[in-house]
């Protein structure tokens, strides 16, 4: 080979080489761009929701002599976590990780709760536990079911499930069963956000203490006629 030849195959394969880094170069910069971009990328942020507090009606009349205590008000796992819970299949469920309650589920239901059975004209007051105030009745609830059920495009559903347990009080202490009912309902809701869930779960909540307390008030209606008959 020619000295000229040898020096001009030498440049290009120099100047090749020196494209093939600067393209190397500008990829390995431009992936790097991109991979610290994603990183960098803000998260999205988690929204917090409550139950909303009913608005009380007065009622006609005076209340009913009874003093309700809740007792207790528990939520079935997996539901009693502060994130929302959707159904997405028969035997599947999600967690929104960018939607929570404000706190403990079972915490922000007692007040809607008591509000509801207050305002029913039921009872002349319901207490919560640790009050001063000792009630001759008690409630203990459960709620069994609390999601948003997805399974169904294009028709999603608010579901709540509650049991509801009334009992006789003697001196605190709990003593015959009043009446123990299952309630549920599955409010249709305009989309799946979370605060169209949250609104149809307001919903399904009012509608079932409303039956609750038509339950309650005609089992005592039964029962003081039962003792009226007894004592005749």
């Amino acid at each position: 080979m020619k000295p000229s030849e040898f020096f001009n195959s030498m440049t290009s394969s120099c100047v090749h080489s020196r494209w093939i880094m600067r393209v190397s170069g500008a990829a390995l910069l431009a992936f790097a761009f991109t991979f610290c971009g994603c990183l960098s990328r803000p998260p999205l942020n988690k929204q917090t929701y409550a139950f909303s507090v009913p608005t009380l009606v007065a009622t006609n009349g005076t209340g009913g002599d009874r003093v309700l205590g809740i007792r207790s008000l528990q939520i079935a796992s997996p539901f009693d976590g502060r994130s929302l819970v959707y159904r997405t299949g028969e035997f599947s469920y999600q967690r929104d990780p960018y939607a929570e309650f404000l706190s403990s589920p079972a915490e922000l239901l007692i007040t809607p709760v008591s509000g509801l059975l207050r305002g029913s004209g039921c009872f002349s007051a319901v207490v919560q536990p640790g009050s001063a105030v000792k009630p001759d009745t008690l409630i203990e609830i459960s709620i069994n079911r609390l999601y948003g059920d997805i399974r169904k495009p294009g028709n999603p559903g608010a579901v709540l499930a509650v049991q509801v347990t009334f009992l006789d009080t003697t001196n605190g202490l709990p003593g015959r069963v009043i009446l123990q009912q299952n309630y549920s309902r599955q409010i249709p809701i305009s989309s799946t956000t979370p605060a169209a869930l949250m609104e149809g779960w307001n919903q399904a909540l009012v509608a079932i203490f409303a039956e609750v307390t038509s339950d309650f008030r005609r089992q005592e209606i039964a029962g003081q006629r039962h003792e009226d008959r007894g004592s005749n």
